[in-house]
C-alpha cells in the first residue's frame, strides 16, 4: 500500500508539470497558415501585405491597375517571365503596395527560375521611370547562373545583398527553385537584411559613409539624389524579365 500511495502522489505532483510542458511545446510549434498571420504574429502587430487569392493593395508602379504579367497562382504572386529582360512584358514592370511605410520589419519569401533575377525595393519613390532609379534594393538572383552574380564588386550583386553597393555576408541563398525567407528590417536610417535566418547586410542611411558609398557607384549618373533616399516611402518587387514568385509577405511597423 505504501509503494502505491508513493507512485499516486508523485503522478499528481507531476502531472500538471508533464501538462504544461505539453502546452508550452504546443505554443512554440504554433505555424502560421500560408498567407497567414499566427495568434502572436497579430498580438504582435503584424498584417499580411499579400492574402493569397488576390492582387489587393497592389498596383503596377506608376500604374493604376494590377499588371496582366503577373499572376496569383497557388498561393504566390507569381512573374510570369518573358525572357526580354527588365520589363519586357507587354503588361509588366515592377509592382508596389499602394501604402508608404517609414519604420518596419518586412517578411517574405521568394524563390526564382534558373537564371532568374528580380528585387525587393523599399523606401521607394514614384517619380522616375522605375522604382530602382530611387530606391535601395534587396537583390534576388539564381547566383550559380545569373551572370551577375559575377558582376559589380565583392559579390555586390548576389542574393540578399544591398544591389551593387553591399554583399550579403554569408552569402546563405538557396538554389534556383527553392524558398528563401527574408526579413527586411528599417529604422530610423538603420536597415538590416537578413535571408535564411541570418543577418547579411547592415547599414545606415545618410550617413557620410552612405553618401561615399553610393558616390561611388552607378546610381549618381542615373538619378543624381539617389543617396537621399526619403524617410517614408513604398515597398516594390521588381520585374526583371525573369519567373519570380513571393508568397507570406508581412509586415509590422516599429
Amino acid at each position: 500500500m505504501r509503494k502505491i500511495s508513493l507512485i499516486f502522489i508523485f503522478s499528481m505532483i507531476m502531472l500538471p508539470v508533464l501538462n504544461s510542458c505539453k502546452v508550452k511545446k504546443a505554443v512554440q510549434k504554433e505555424e502560421a497558415p500560408l498567407n497567414g498571420l499566427t495568434a502572436a504574429e497579430k498580438a504582435d502587430g503584424w498584417m499580411m501585405l499579400f492574402d493569397g487569392t488576390t492582387s489587393k493593395g497592389w498596383r503596377g508602379y506608376k500604374k493604376e491597375h494590377f499588371p496582366a504579367a503577373w499572376e496569383i497562382v497557388d498561393g504566390t504572386l507569381h512573374m510570369i517571365g518573358s525572357g526580354r529582360g527588365e520589363a519586357g512584358a507587354k503588361d509588366g514592370g515592377d509592382i508596389i503596395f499602394d501604402k508608404q511605410f517609414q519604420n518596419f520589419t518586412l517578411s517574405l519569401e521568394w524563390k526564382v527560375s534558373e537564371g532568374g533575377n528580380s528585387g525587393i525595393l523599399y523606401l521607394g519613390e514614384e517619380k522616375l521611370d522605375y522604382i530602382w532609379k530611387t530606391a535601395p534594393e534587396m537583390q534576388i538572383l539564381d547566383n550559380e547562373r545569373h551572370p551577375d552574380a559575377k558582376l559589380g564588386k565583392d559579390g555586390n550583386r548576389q542574393a540578399g545583398s544591398l544591389y551593387d553597393l553591399i554583399p550579403a555576408k554569408p552569402q546563405n541563398a538557396k538554389p534556383a527553385g527553392e524558398w528563401n525567407k527574408i526579413e527586411l528590417t528599417v529604422y530610423k536610417g538603420t536597415v538590416v537584411h537578413n535571408q535564411n535566418g541570418e543577418n547579411v547586410v547592415e547599414y545606415h542611411l545618410w550617413t557620410p559613409e552612405w553618401n561615399e558609398l553610393v558616390a561611388g557607384s552607378k546610381f549618381p549618373a542615373l538619378n543624381p539624389d539617389w543617396a537621399d533616399v526619403p524617410a517614408k516611402g513604398y515597398i516594390g518587387l521588381q520585374d526583371h524579365g525573369d519567373d519570380v514568385w513571393f508568397r507570406n509577405i508581412k509586415i509590422k511597423e516599429l
